[in-house]
């Protein structure tokens, strides 16, 4: 899964790596550490421009709030809970299929956190018997230092309790895609604990690689055979992973520190 992530890098940055065309400075986001469900997170999306003459896609850096409100719900609740999208199912749920074929975005981060537990329990969880509880938690990053580009969809939902005019009438929502993390040996793995994605967490955000990134953002594919052969996870072998602090558990901090690698798993946390 993907429950939380960091996203530092700044808008001129990700203008660049992405050939963004549109970016609005009043929607410039502070770095975040410690991005959770339902926070505001920037987007990269390709989609006309609103009331222009010309109607080809343009590629946009957008603000959308983490958790996916399908536009036909009556209310935004239960947005939180819609934060990962599966990939082996997203073309048939009802709450991601139309998305899936016409507003996919890319979620630009730094990396993302997971929590260790011991392998009866993870095997409980995917199960769907037990949750586990969190202990050491890891990030998990692309080896190489470049930005970790998750597949995502996004949506709009309209509050019909307000006028047209009021700020808050439209919602713009996304969820991050996951797939099965990978079991083959990470890049870089810790020298004390998990050296495969899938020793961390059963399931991981899909990372699409640059070359994957037009044909994903392209509004003009609809087709959902044609589109699940982007589901595809990268190539093996892209990704570290490293102990941080329990710190970045609560919500409430948010710092670089979080991102600071630690020579091995916190005293009383288990791997």
């Amino acid at each position: 899964m993907c429950g939380r992530y960091a996203s530092s890098r700044r808008p001129e940055d990700l203008a660049g790596i992405f050939e963004i065309e549109k970016w609005e400075p009043e929607e410039t986001l502070e770095p975040d550490y410690n991005v959770a469900p339902t926070k505001e997170v920037y987007a990269v999306l390709d989609r006309p421009l609103k009331d222009a003459d010309d109607k080809r896609p343009v590629r946009q850096l957008r603000k959308l709030k983490w958790g996916l409100v399908p536009s036909w719900s009556k209310t935004p609740e239960g947005a939180a809970r819609m934060i990962n999208a599966r990939a082996e199912t997203v073309h048939e749920k009802p709450s991601y299929r139309r998305a899936f074929a016409t507003r996919r975005c890319i979620l630009p981060a730094d990396g993302y956190f997971e929590w260790v537990t011991g392998k009866g329990e993870r095997d409980l969880e995917v199960e769907g018997k037990k949750k586990r509880p969190r202990k050491q938690p890891y990030f998990v990053l692309p080896a190489d230092g470049s930005v970790f580009a998750m597949a995502g969809l996004y949506e709009f939902w309209r509050d019909r309790t307000l006028p047209d005019d009021h700020p808050q009438a439209w919602w713009a929502t996304c969820s991050v895609i996951t797939t099965e993390a990978e079991s083959s040996p990470l890049a870089v793995a810790p020298g004390d604990g998990p050296h495969t994605l899938a020793e961390i967490h059963p399931r991981m955000p899909l990372m699409l690689t640059p070359d994957r990134w037009d044909s994903w953002l392209d509004p003009a594919r609809t087709d959902p055979d044609d589109l699940r052969g982007l589901l595809e996870p990268p190539p093996a072998g892209l990704m570290r992973a490293y102990p941080v602090s329990t710190a970045v558990s609560n919500v409430r901090n948010n710092s670089p520190e979080l991102l600071k690698e630690l020579e091995g798993p916190e005293e009383g946390t288990l791997f």
